[in-house]
């Protein structure tokens, strides 16, 4: 069975023992995390589609690290002569899914 979920204003497709990366959600490493914005069930003889989203569906996952992505920098340049490099990183939650209710 999987399932589209849409978290971090990005949307996931999951499965059961799935480790994705989403954006940081609030929780302590080793809590469960609960997802209701489930847009899609599939796996089984017919998929459930949400308008917008599959009343009564959950998708439970359970943080295994709070981190940050690698470096991303920005480099500009001018033809006045000057340069500015700025970046930034990313903060992350990195989530395995341990079930998919529908």
């Amino acid at each position: 069975m999987y399932a589209v979920i849409r978290t971090g204003g990005k949307q996931y497709r999951v499965a059961e023992g799935d480790v994705l990366r989403i954006e940081k959600v609030a929780g302590d490493v080793g809590t469960e995390v609960t997802f209701n914005d489930i847009l899609l069930l599939g796996g089984t003889d017919s998929p459930k589609v949400g308008r917008p989203t599959v009343s009564g569906a959950k998708v439970v996952g359970k943080i295994l690290a709070q981190d940050k992505h690698r470096r991303v920098l920005h480099f500009r340049k001018e033809k006045e002569g000057w340069t500015r490099r700025r970046g930034h990183r990313q903060p992350y939650t990195e989530v395995k899914v341990t079930s998919i209710a529908g």
